[in-house]
């Protein structure tokens, strides 16, 4: 048998369409893979058979988690899994808040109590029977101790000229409405081992113990507290209010009170205020009365203002007339909160407001009109107080 012709070697031209053109055995594409012989003697190989290389099958990928970021951040694998954040809601919030402003409204008269004087106002000896309701003595000392050089400049107090009282006024709080009344400093009594004398003079004699039983004597009603504003209290606690509006019924020129100013409402600072309540020289023919009806006007604006729902809401208002009162005042023994709670709403809540009853622009009490009056007060039965018993001047109407 004739040798089969053998195939054609790589490379030749006619076949480089197969085999490409200067390609190496170890080629990308493909491998040749030669055959294995038929073990049979003189028969020759059968042609290389190529076989398509295939390439490797790579794994899917998988998604790569993200760097873990801080615990709680948007990238914590964690977050989301295990116990939730607590969140507090818009209405708990409210709530806090209340709760922290109501203990700042409570313990702020607290802590301005702790810093209160207090005075051993009530006199030894016999002393009119306990009382239906409840009476204050309200003082306004003109005592300048407490005062500084600049400020009896600017308050135009002038200096030092003894301890006497410049404001008188006794506030009931009962079943009846309540009274507010005016007493005259120049009030000409009887003063308790010293004669026949202008009432404020016994405050400068015996201090307040000779006062309230100077009052107690001479009234029959019964003193349940004490209360002592001096200048610059009363100034202090103007301002810490913002101002007042005072309502002058004329033009009010009194140099040595300070105090310039035109009739009608007008807003006032402490120093004006002081001037206004103080002035008697500005009304030559009512002078002390007129006086006495300016302080209760004072009284009233600052009662307002003090009650005021600005001073509820502002914090920093809310403080300083909590502060200006409570450095400034002095109170007797035994006056506690609850006593000068009364007294702070009594103030704002006058239904009545008067002069005790005098007979004359000298101020001498009306025997009969002013025994009726302070037994009204005595009996707590306010409200049977006839129409003219009460007036603005204390005269007759």
């Amino acid at each position: 048998m004739a040798d089969r012709p053998q195939g054609p070697e790589p490379g030749t031209p006619e076949y480089e369409w197969l085999y490409g053109k200067n390609r190496g055995a170890d080629d990308d594409a493909t491998r040749m893979i030669p055959q294995q012989g038929t073990g049979r003697r003189g028969q020759q190989p059968e042609p290389t058979r190529i076989i398509p290389t295939q390439q490797p099958r790579t794994a899917p990928r998988r998604p790569v988690a993200p760097p873990p970021g801080p615990p709680g951040g948007p990238h914590d694998p964690q977050r989301g899994r295990g116990r939730p954040r607590r969140r507090i809601r818009p209405f708990r919030w409210i709530f806090l808040i209340l709760v922290l402003w109501l203990a700042f409204l409570i313990a702020v008269p607290f802590f301005a109590l702790s810093k209160v004087s207090t005075v051993d106002a009530f006199p030894d000896g016999d002393r009119p029977g306990e009382q239906d309701g409840t009476t204050y003595l309200v003082v306004g000392s003109d005592s300048r101790s407490d005062l500084s050089d600049e400020e009896r400049r600017r308050f135009g107090t002038g200096g030092e000229v003894g301890k006497r009282t410049d404001t008188m006024m006794i506030l009931h709080i009962g079943k009846g409405p309540n009274l507010l009344m005016s007493i005259p400093r120049d009030s000409i009594v009887d003063i308790p081992g010293r004669g026949s004398n202008k009432i404020n003079a016994s405050y400068s004699f015996g201090g307040p113990k000779l006062l309230v039983e100077t009052i107690e004597q001479n009234t029959g009603i019964r003193i349940d507290h004490y209360v002592e504003i001096g200048f610059g209290g009363f100034v202090n606690l103007v301002d810490a209010v913002g101002g007042i509006e005072i309502c002058p019924d004329r033009d009010m020129k009194d140099k040595d009170a300070h105090l310039d100013i035109k009739k009608g409402c007008q807003e006032a600072d402490g120093v004006t205020a002081l001037g206004f309540a103080r002035s008697r020289k500005s009304d030559p023919q009512y002078g002390d009365i007129t006086r006495a009806k300016n302080q209760r006007s004072v009284v009233s604006a600052i009662g307002n203002k003090v009650v005021s729902p600005w001073t509820v809401i502002n914090p920093v208002r809310y403080w300083r007339v909590n502060m200006a009162a409570a450095t400034t005042v002095k109170v007797s023994d035994g006056t506690g909160p609850f006593a000068l709670g009364r007294f702070a709403w009594g103030m704002t809540r006058q239904d009545l407001t008067c002069g005790v009853p005098i007979a004359d622009l000298q101020v001498n009490w009306d025997e009969e009109r002013s025994k009726k009056m302070f037994d009204y007060i005595a009996e707590d039965d306010t409200e049977s107080i006839p129409e003219g018993l009460c007036s603005p001047t204390g005269l007759a109407e």
